[in-house]
């Protein structure tokens, strides 16, 4: 179903994948937008036990396009290196195919939301308190992989 990848000396083992899922700040989800566009936006995550969590608002063009197709892909890329001597960067990424789930059960969602939290925010009493505060406001999501590919290429 997926393809493999093209310059497979390239490509990174599941382990490096996983690092980079657990490091990275930031990644683009992609949806299935209006009218046949891809509808691709920045987010917030936390990937943990191989799943992807994300959260939120309640409405608007993300869930809408989600309620009509669950299918996603997700990329991060890491900061990137150079070596010694070189101009170019050498950058890590991550894309993973699979399908969006809403949590309901409000302890998880609220639980989730937390350890979110705790990787962006400074102290986790303030992870808490957003979480605590903003659970009304948000949904919470879950990507559960079907296909997840790293590569680390050089930009020269």
């Amino acid at each position: 179903m997926f393809r493999p990848m093209r310059r497979s000396k390239q490509q990174l083992d599941p382990a490096a994948c996983e690092q980079i899922l657990r490091s990275a700040s930031r990644g683009v989800l992609a949806v299935a937008g209006e009218n046949g566009y891809p509808y691709a936006f920045p987010m917030n995550y936390l990937y943990q036990e191989g799943k992807i969590y994300f959260h939120s608002a309640r409405s608007g063009h993300k869930l809408s396009a989600l309620s009509r197709d669950p299918r996603v892909s997700f990329c991060v890329m890491d900061q990137g290196y150079k070596n010694e001597g070189e101009w170019a960067l050498n950058i890590a990424s991550v894309i993973v195919f699979g399908q969006i789930h809403f949590l309901e059960e409000e302890g998880e969602a609220e639980n989730l939301l937390c350890q979110i939290g705790l990787k962006y925010y400074p102290s986790a009493a303030q992870a808490e308190a957003a979480a605590h505060q903003g659970l009304a406001r948000v949904r919470l999501m879950v990507l559960e992989p079907d296909y997840m590919s790293g590569k680390l290429v050089n930009e020269s």
